[in-house]
C-alpha cells in the first residue's frame, strides 16, 4: 500500500471508530434507561410488602394483594434485568471492536509516514492515541474494579474528544522533526498517554464521587449502579497510585533525558515542562495527603480533579496559548516559526 492509502485507511478507521464507539454510547444509554425508576424495583416492593405484612392495624386482605402484585411482578423484574444484561454486554463488545479498528487507525497513521514511525508527531496523533489508551485501561480494568457502570462516561469521553481532534486537530501525516526521531519517543510518549489514560479514567471516579455525595446513596434508578462512596474513593485512589509513579517516568526522567539529548540541557523552563512538573506536584500532594493526613472523600476528589485539570490544559492549552514553547510540534497544523528545534519533555 502506499502512503496515500495508509493515510486513506487511517481516517477512514478513526471516522468508523467514532461511529462504533457512538452506537456503543447509545446501547449503554439505553442499558441506563432500562433500569426501573425509583420505588419500583423488585428489592423496593419486597421492602414494601414486608413493611405492610408486619405494620399493626392492617387487615389480611390489602397484604395479600400486595404481596400477590409483588409475586407478579417478580417476572417481569427477571425481564427487566435480563435486558439490563444484554444491553450492558453488547455496549462493551462494540466498546471492543471500536477499539480495534481505533487501533488500526493508530497502525495506519504510523506507516503512512516515510520513513514510517509512531503515530505520536503532533496534537492530533496524540490525541487519538490518548483516547485509545483511555478506553483500553477502562477495558483492562472493567472486571476487576467493577466498572461497569462507567461505561457511558467513559465513551462519551472517547467521542467527544475524537470529535474534537477530527474537527479542530487533524493534521496530514508528515515525518518526525529531526528532534523527534529519537528511541526516546517511544519510551516518553507511551509513558504518557498511559498515565494520561489512567488519571482521565480516575478523575471520572473522582467527579462521580462528589455528584452521589451530593445527591445521596440511592438503591434504584440509574445511580443505583454507581458504587458507594467508600468504593469509589478507593478505587479512585488505586488508579491514580497507578498513574503516578508511570507519570514520574515520563516526566522526571524520560523527558529531561530525551530533552538533553536534544537541546544538551536537562531542563529549559519551557511552559510544557513547567505545567508538567505542577501536574506531577499536584497528584504527589493527592497522593501524600491520602497517606499522612488521611485525606479521604471531598477533599481527596476535588484535589484529584485539579489535578486532572492541570493535566489536561497543558496537553491543550498550552498549545493554543503559549508563544514561547518550543513543543511546536504539538500544535495543530498552522504556520509556525521558531528559533529553536522543538523538543519533548513533558508530554
Amino acid at each position: 500500500m502506499s502512503n496515500a492509502a495508509w493515510e486513506s485507511l487511517s481516517n477512514q478507521a478513526i471516522a468508523a471508530a467514532g461511529v462504533v464507539y457512538f452506537l456503543a454510547l447509545l446501547v449503554h444509554l439505553a442499558e441506563w434507561a432500562s433500569l426501573r425508576q425509583p420505588g419500583t424495583s423488585r428489592a423496593g416492593r419486597k421492602a414494601e410488602a414486608l413493611a405492610l405484612s408486619t405494620a399493626g392495624g392492617v387487615s389480611d386482605g390489602p397484604v395479600l394483594t400486595k404481596v400477590a402484585e409483588h409475586g407478579a411482578g417478580d417476572g417481569q423484574d427477571a425481564v427487566d434485568e435480563h435486558r439490563v444484561a444484554l444491553l450492558g454486554r453488547l455496549g462493551v463488545l462494540l466498546t471492543i471492536v471500536a477499539a480495534g479498528v481505533h487501533f488500526v487507525a493508530l497502525l495506519g497513521r504510523g506507516m503512512a509516514a516515510d520513513p514510517n514511525r509512531v503515530p505520536w508527531g503532533n496534537m492530533y496523533e496524540f490525541t487519538i492515541s490518548g483516547t485509545f489508551f483511555v478506553t483500553v485501561i477502562y477495558l483492562a480494568m472493567l472486571k476487576r474494579h467493577q466498572l461497569q457502570w462507567m461505561a457511558p462516561l467513559v465513551v462519551g469521553f472517547v467521542v467527544a474528544t475524537l470529535m474534537v481532534a477530527v474537527i479542530w486537530l487533524h493534521a496530514a501525516v508528515a515525518p518526525l522533526r529531526e528532534a523527534l526521531n529519537s528511541p526516546w519517543l517511544v519510551i516518553h510518549v507511551v509513558s504518557a498517554v498511559i498515565a494520561t489514560g489512567a488519571f482521565t479514567v480516575g478523575g471520572i471516579l473522582s467527579g462521580m464521587y462528589l455528584v452521589k455525595a451530593r445527591t445521596g446513596e440511592r438503591t434504584t434508578g440509574p445511580l443505583a449502579r454507581v458504587p458507594s462512596l467508600v468504593v469509589l474513593d478507593r478505587t479512585a485512589y488505586r488508579i491514580h497510585a497507578f498513574a503516578f509513579p508511570v507519570w514520574t517516568f515520563a516526566v522526571l526522567i524520560t523527558g529531561p533525558i530525551w530533552a538533553h539529548e536534544a537541546w544538551s540541557r536537562y531542563w529549559n523552563w519551557d511552559p510544557k515542562e513547567v505545567w508538567a512538573f505542577i501536574t506531577w506536584v499536584v497528584y504527589a500532594a493527592y497522593l501524600h495527603a491520602r497517606a499522612t493526613a488521611g485525606w479521604k472523600g471531598r477533599n481527596a476528589a476535588i484535589l484529584a480533579l485539579v489535578g486532572l485539570a492541570t493535566l489536561w490544559f497543558n496537553f491543550i492549552g498550552i498549545n493554543y496559548f503559549s508563544t514561547t514553547s518550543m513543543h511546536s510540534y504539538a500544535a495543530p497544523a498552522v504556520e509556525v516559526v521558531v528559533t529553536a528545534p522543538a523538543v519533548p519533555g513533558g508530554a
